[in-house]
């Protein structure tokens, strides 16, 4: 009995990886398209398996871990050790994107993922947030006036004393249309919002629909 069932094991286990490897070369061509556009167009991602037939586990004969190249010339190891900060997070936003159709959480939160990028690179990261947006609930919390101007909604965040200076608070509002408009203008211009930046607003938010 034990030398049937190791065998059904092994043929099971064979086919598994042999799936695997299969989805894997997908998987590293459709997220390596996603990389250009979020500033990473000398990286590459690939999803690394090795199998070790003298090491069988619940899951199968194969250690599967994502490594990343992030520039030519280096070498490439395991994703969470090699990316940066802000390289993780587009690196995820990308697997993301390409996996929101084949299983999620229900709510994903992005934390200041546009973090050191700007203009086009923001604007490719609010473009695929409101991708992923369609399958799941995204929450994002950015300083990007691309990505705010993507958003299905908007909510504004800040703190002031309370109590008479003794704590600070937080406080949260949903904006409306006008209201959005005015903080994704302050957004572009900063203290002092300017007509041109009320203008340039209203174009990004009409350009994002």
């Amino acid at each position: 009995a034990l030398a049937e069932a190791r065998a059904a094991f092994d043929t099971a286990a064979a086919a598994l990886s042999a799936s695997r490897r299969k989805a894997a070369a997908q998987l590293d061509k459709v997220v390596n398209a996603e990389l250009p556009p979020l500033k990473l167009e000398q990286a590459r991602f690939t999803t690394s398996i090795e199998s070790d037939p003298t090491s069988p586990t619940a899951d199968g004969i194969d250690r599967v871990e994502f490594w990343v190249q992030t520039n030519p010339g280096t070498r490439p190891g395991p994703l969470l050790k090699v990316a940066s900060g802000g390289e993780l997070a587009r690196f995820m936003l990308a697997l993301k994107v390409v996996l929101a159709d084949r299983g999620s959480a229900p709510t994903l939160v992005f934390d200041e993922i546009d973090t050191g990028v700007g203009g086009a690179v923001a604007d490719a990261i609010g473009h695929r947030l409101a991708r992923l947006a369609a399958k799941v609930q995204v929450l994002a919390v950015t300083h990007a006036p691309q990505v705010a101007a993507r958003a299905g909604g908007h909510m504004r965040i800040a703190k002031a004393a309370a109590d008479k200076g003794k704590r600070v608070a937080t406080r949260v509002e949903a904006l409306d249309a006008a209201d959005r408009r005015e903080e994704i203008a302050r957004m572009l211009a900063g203290a002092t919002i300017t007509e041109e930046a009320r203008a340039a607003a209203r174009r990004l938010i009409e350009s994002a629909k």
